[in-house]
């Protein structure tokens, strides 16, 4: 089972984010505080579970925690600033939303930025060590799985409710054929032979 917290002495949350590496969509960040006493043997990494089990833990997460908040940050954002900073502004917008304000950040990953002058410490694969990241990477994983479910409604053609958004033989064919939207990160590169697509 996972660490239930980093320290014991500060009010800590968890931060994590989803659909860094996709070509389309939001990339979407989670902020969750839990309980000290919090415990459940199957939180894990979202990317671990299956979607029943994401579903059920979102809902208990929800129920449980003592906050949780999520942000998306959009295309034409991520394509000014760099999906790194994309994916460090969502978790911080994240944790702003926390009522109340953590004390220290636990974030998934090796990259993060100073808030606040809040204590933080990065964990690299912290969503399967410590439960406040998995319960993040939970949240912002549902989260952003809703979010391209419904941009799927009005593509279908690109099939985002199956690939959501990832760089998948079957999106890429899609992208040949039917070219960009506005859902598409206009700075990744969409296809392997990508040269001048959006002359």
């Amino acid at each position: 089972m996972l660490a239930p917290y980093f320290q014991d002495k500060l009010l800590e949350c968890g931060t994590d984010e989803a659909g860094r590496g996709c070509l389309a969509g939001p990339v979407t960040a989670a902020a969750v505080i839990l309980d000290t006493n919090f415990s459940n043997e199957l939180l894990k990494d979202s990317k671990l579970l299956s979607l029943k089990n994401r579903e059920q833990l979102k809902e208990l997460i929800l129920k449980e925690a003592i906050s949780v908040a999520f942000t998306h940050v959009m295309m034409e954002e991520i394509d000014q600033i760099n999906i790194l900073n994309a994916s460090i502004y969502a978790m911080q917008r994240s944790i702003e939303k926390l009522k109340p304000q953590p004390e220290f950040i636990l974030v998934d990953g090796n990259r993060f930025k100073p808030f606040k002058d809040i204590a933080y410490k990065c964990i690299v694969k912290g969503d399967n060590k410590f439960l406040s990241i998995a319960a993040a990477s939970v949240i912002a994983k549902t989260e952003r799985d809703a979010f391209m479910h419904k941009i799927h409604e009005e593509y279908p053609m690109y099939n985002w409710k199956k690939n959501k958004g990832y760089p998948t033989k079957e999106h890429r064919d899609a992208i040949r054929e039917f070219g960009v939207t506005k859902y598409h990160r206009k700075s990744f590169k969409l296809l392997p032979e990508q040269l001048s697509l959006f002359d």
